[in-house]
């Protein structure tokens, strides 16, 4: 059994993945297998968030006691780096591959990225704090790599190039996610939490007046439709800067240039 104290003695190299782990002898408890789990833990984590995943909780979820999830996973973090590679799963890569050249598969691995951290949101910190090296993960980046490779951009650039790209979809997709959990924190449709928002500074004449040089802005977000529209057409104009930022920087790095 993998002890927290062990991965505190190595912390930036723990992970579940890495850990080879001597199988249990005899056989599990009757009903349950990791797969059953890790959906639970999903389950939960989409409803509850983070902070309220525990052993105790979990197994609560799936009717056993907490003594039964020990048989499949050492740690909370075990159930989180399973979970984090479970919803990686989300992302269609067959439906990259149909893309008919590099502009489109990126196109599609963004929006399904994005798409994968709303449906989420506990899923955003979850990947800055473990190693994201799970199969579904790593499939995910190789076709990331493959997608960049093909922009004919010079080996050295290519990371930066993935970089502009999935940082920017994982920050947008987070701050996305996280508005739409504070909407059902609320209580609210997000679309009626975004007016109420909206309604509360504009009605403030004091704050309207500190703001108002961008109240062109402003006039602009309040008035265009549906937060979904908002964020979908946002989303899809800075994807196309980025793409032919790509563009551009190939023609750059090209020989003779």
């Amino acid at each position: 059994m993998v002890k927290a104290a062990d991965r505190e003695k190595n912390p930036a190299g723990s992970s579940v993945w890495l850990e080879r782990r001597a199988p249990r002898s005899g056989g599990g408890p009757a009903g349950l297998d990791r797969e059953r789990i890790v959906a639970a833990s999903v389950r939960m984590l989409d409803r509850d968030g983070l902070g309220k995943l525990s052993m105790r909780r979990l197994a609560a979820e799936l009717g056993v006691t907490a003594m039964s999830l020990y048989w499949y996973v050492d740690t909370k973090d075990d159930i989180i780096e399973y979970a984090i590679d479970t919803v990686y799963a989300e992302i269609d890569l067959d439906a990259v591959a149909a893309g008919a050249d590099w502009r489109e598969r990126l196109r599609t691995l963004a929006l399904h990225y994005r798409r994968m951290l709303v449906r989420h949101p506990w899923m955003s910190p979850c990947a800055g704090q473990y190693l994201n090296i799970g199969p579904h993960a790593i499939a995910v980046g190789a076709r990331i790599q493959d997608t960049i490779r093909d922009t004919g951009l010079p080996i050295g650039r290519q990371p930066s190039a993935m970089s502009a790209v999935f940082q920017f979809v994982y920050g947008y997709g987070t701050i996305e996610s996280q508005f739409g959990r504070r909407a059902v924190e609320a209580g609210m449709e997000a679309d009626d939490f975004y007016e109420e928002s909206i309604r509360a500074f504009r009605d403030d004449p004091a704050f309207m007046e500190s703001v108002k040089p961008m109240e062109d802005l402003l006039e602009e977000r309040a008035t265009h439709g549906s937060v979904s529209a908002i964020w979908d057409r946002d989303f899809a104009f800075a994807l196309d800067i980025l793409v032919s930022g790509i563009d551009a920087m190939v023609d750059r790095e090209a020989p003779g240039t």
